[in-house]
């Protein structure tokens, strides 16, 4: 993929997930399904499932470490006409040049980073994350800081389908 995509993917992904963040603190929420709550905007149109890890487990040199990080969210959001879209934020910047691995169920699938923010590189890859998810039962997400520590984010798929189902529909 030429890096002006990229650019113009990272900037996309950044906004949505951005927006996705203060709307987890908005009254914007519209349903929970059990570890999933659903939000969504009217202008402009979006709709977003989001949850938070259940488990986060943070190390340098395989050794635990205790690291401050921000939000951990894990997203997906649809506009009218548009596939669902996922988003990682991670808490902290990424190594650059990393990717994101995340392990559902035994099935693993690579997102890109920037920053803060790592999603598929593809609306194909988006739809394999998708489905996978639907059919999981956790999602765990390992990647690098820029700093060196690795972190491992398990996050629950409990509700994660009825939460899909509802914000896709609201956004229709």
């Amino acid at each position: 993929m030429k890096s002006w995509t990229m650019r113009a993917l990272g900037a996309a992904a950044v906004a949505m997930a951005a927006q996705g963040a203060m709307a987890q603190e908005s009254s914007n929420r519209v349903a929970t399904m059990t570890d999933w709550s659903v939000f969504a905007e009217e202008n402009p149109k979006e709709c977003w499932g989001v949850s938070s890890p259940k488990e986060t487990v943070n190390s340098r040199d395989g050794q635990p470490v205790s690291v401050r990080r921000g939000d951990i969210l894990l997203f997906v959001t649809f506009r009218p006409g548009a596939p669902g879209a996922i988003s990682f934020s991670g808490g902290y910047p990424f190594a650059a040049g990393s990717t994101v691995k995340v392990d559902i169920d035994g099935t693993s699938f690579e997102m890109i980073t920037d920053g803060e923010w790592a999603w598929p590189g593809s609306n194909d890859d988006d739809a394999a994350v998708l489905a996978a998810m639907k059919k999981g039962s956790n999602a765990v997400l390992t990647a690098r800081s820029g700093k060196g520590t690795q972190t491992k984010d398990t996050f629950s798929l409990r509700g994660f389908t009825a939460a899909m189902t509802d914000a896709e529909k609201r956004c229709q």
